[in-house]
């Protein structure tokens, strides 16, 4: 059950050390104990749990210059859909509403800040949780919410695509049904946040600068991190592949017809391509996540051995210390904004070049017009 409270590893008893005791309205939990708050003092010897000062260093200049690289790419895809509407009608449109959470996503990474002041003269300074500090709740919010929204969305551009070439639905017959894929995109990410938030599950992340769920709580991690992005990526998948059975049925009777296929086999190379660009970094995404899950246990009580003495504390026994994969979280950054930056390959075209000339003669002559008057 994800909703329990996160549980110390199995195999030892923490005590929270008095220098990271933090008052009882935060509501804050470390390895299991109330009123304890997880260390980020880069100047002390594993004052930033399992990483180095150098790396906290190189994942917020590494998480800055993506997210700036995807706010760049997503923005530009939404833009110009503004430009011209007309021209994105499903099944492609879920694509900018993908790029617009994915716009937002690199916002959040963009201004992270998680690390707190201490509460006594000799405590840490420990990482934001819960939902008592403002900053760290709203970047949460966003990060959680157009995460996962993105993650509908994609479920939604497979199965309008599926609708499209498989059952052969046309523009408008997918366009009737656009608010239930609105309430789906939208509701479902929304329930999702404000039921962490009232379980007060929001952990800062001192890697990235940002607050998420399940930094701390494995239960949270599997729950409403791991469990919801598989099922996604399992359905949307699904749709894709159904889509591409039907497109190669399609392909072969027209190509026995003697019809033109040109069309047809662009518009399947471009599906697949992007389809590829998104499941791909999914799937890495979702893998480091379970290596995550699978290991924190072991990487708490390695902490614990390491710091035991200074904090004055017990030391766990009897277990093989493991620290996790930098490499790991980096590439998870990474693929998790990878996405956004690749959903300008759909709109790289002739037709966004023409698209932004009409714009830009429209203003001019608008101006014109307007110098005139």
């Amino acid at each position: 059950d994800f909703l329990t409270p996160p549980q110390p590893p199995s195999g030892f008893s923490f005590s929270c050390p008095r220098q990271l005791k933090v008052p009882p309205y935060l509501g804050y939990r470390f390895l299991g104990e109330r009123d304890c708050g997880a260390p980020c003092e880069p100047a002390r010897p594993n004052g930033l749990m399992y990483f180095k000062e150098a790396e906290v260093r190189f994942a917020r200049l590494w998480v800055g210059v993506w997210s700036v690289l995807c706010c760049a790419s997503t923005l530009f895809t939404v833009l110009t859909y503004l430009v011209d509407m007309r021209r994105f009608s499903y099944p492609e449109r879920p694509i900018i509403f993908l790029s617009g959470c994915y716009f937002m996503v690199a916002v959040a990474y963009a201004a992270g800040v998680v690390c707190l002041e201490r509460f006594s003269e000799d405590g840490y300074r420990t990482v934001a949780q819960g939902t008592k500090k403002e900053g760290c709740t709203i970047l949460f919010m966003i990060l959680y919410f157009f995460g996962m929204a993105s993650s509908i969305w994609w479920v939604i551009l497979s199965l309008t695509w599926f609708l499209a070439a498989g059952m052969k639905w046309g523009h408008e017959a997918i366009e009737a049904n656009s608010q239930y894929f609105h309430l789906a995109a939208w509701a479902v990410p929304a329930v999702k946040t404000i039921t962490i938030l009232a379980m007060g599950q929001v952990d800062g992340d001192v890697l990235s600068g940002v607050c998420y769920v399940g930094i701390y709580s494995v239960d949270s991690l599997r729950g409403f991190v791991l469990a919801p992005l598989f099922v996604y990526l399992f359905i949307g998948t699904s749709f894709l592949l159904a889509g591409f059975v039907s497109l190669f049925r399609i392909r072969t009777i027209m190509k026995h017809d003697g019809t033109k296929t040109e069309k047809l086999e662009k518009l399947m190379v471009r599906i697949g391509v992007f389809s590829v660009l998104y499941t791909v970094p999914a799937t890495i995404v979702l893998a480091c996540y379970f290596y995550e899950q699978a290991f924190r246990g072991t990487w708490e009580k390695t902490w614990l051995l390491q710091t035991c003495k200074t904090y004055a504390v017990p030391c766990p026994s009897h277990f093989a210390p493991m620290s996790p994969d930098f490499t790991v979280f980096m590439i998870k950054y990474l693929m998790t904004m990878i996405v956004g930056i690749t959903t300008g390959f759909w709109i790289w075209s002739g037709k966004t070049l023409q698209s932004w000339r009409r714009f830009y003669h429209r203003l001019s002559t608008g101006s014109k017009g307007e110098t005139a008057v």
